[in-house]
């Protein structure tokens, strides 16, 4: 396997926010409005994305589209008001995580070994993408096919989802390391995705086989991190951030 430090990335150029989910658990709030257009601070999911990807030189987003997306393409346009080339992918039916990227790879434009950076539209992080980005390209060897921005578990995922060890994701966890969860954020390659059929297909399965192949790299982020599942983790963050916390 030829790992981390043996093959130099391209700068990372391209990004796609997921954004087709219903947000059961956000209801009512998601009934009229899409879960990534909600408001913390004063500004939408998406749009934090969206300042923070263009701060990190991003030029051309992907956002992939089910529940209400027309509210998102009216919300955001072009894209041009943020300063990125904002592209649709729309799904009908919704086609899960790594079905709709499968989807979407003929908007991303990119070379077959080129990096793309994938987000969550409904997380939010302190996390530099620009950053994120330069680790990536440093942990990512010629055979590998993502690396994963990992979290400390959070209180209503206690058990987390994959174990890291010296930036490489592994199968098993023991005394010295633990399992941590997977924070929705990662760069990744086109080819996890170029065989799968464009029909509803999970991530989980794909990465945890990319694991047992050696082909998943990782970086622990410790700063803030929130996934935004539930009315009241995004009224939590909302005060959180306008108190400047």
């Amino acid at each position: 396997m030829s790992h981390a430090g043996t093959s130099k990335q391209s700068a990372i150029t391209t990004a796609m926010i997921l954004a087709a989910g219903r947000g059961e658990r956000m209801r009512p709030l998601t009934d009229t409005i899409p879960k990534p257009l909600l408001e913390v601070a004063g500004k939408s999911l998406l749009q934090w994305h969206l300042d923070k990807l263009v701060a990190a030189g991003i030029k051309r987003v992907v956002i992939n589209l089910h529940w209400l997306g027309e509210k998102i393409e009216q919300a955001l346009g072009n894209g041009s008001q943020f300063g990125v080339e904002l592209v649709y992918s729309k799904e009908n039916p919704v086609l899960e995580t790594a079905g709709g990227i499968a989807n979407a790879l003929p908007l991303l434009n990119l070379a077959d070994s080129e990096a793309f950076l994938v987000v969550n539209g409904d997380v939010w992080s302190d996390i530099d993408y620009a950053l994120l980005c330069q680790q990536a390209n440093e942990r990512l060897g010629s055979d590998d096919k993502a690396c994963l921005v990992m979290v400390d578990n959070p209180e209503h995922h206690p058990e987390g989802d994959f174990v890291l060890y010296h930036d490489r994701l592994i199968q098993h966890a023991d005394a010295s390391n633990a399992r941590l969860t997977y924070s929705g954020m990662g760069v990744f390659k086109p080819h996890l995705f170029t065989d799968l059929a464009i029909e509803p297909v999970p991530l989980g399965p794909i990465l945890r086989q990319a694991i047992c192949n050696d082909q998943l790299a990782a970086i622990h982020h410790q700063g803030r991190w929130s996934d935004v599942g539930t009315p009241e983790r995004l009224q939590q963050l909302d005060k959180q951030l306008r108190a400047g916390e």
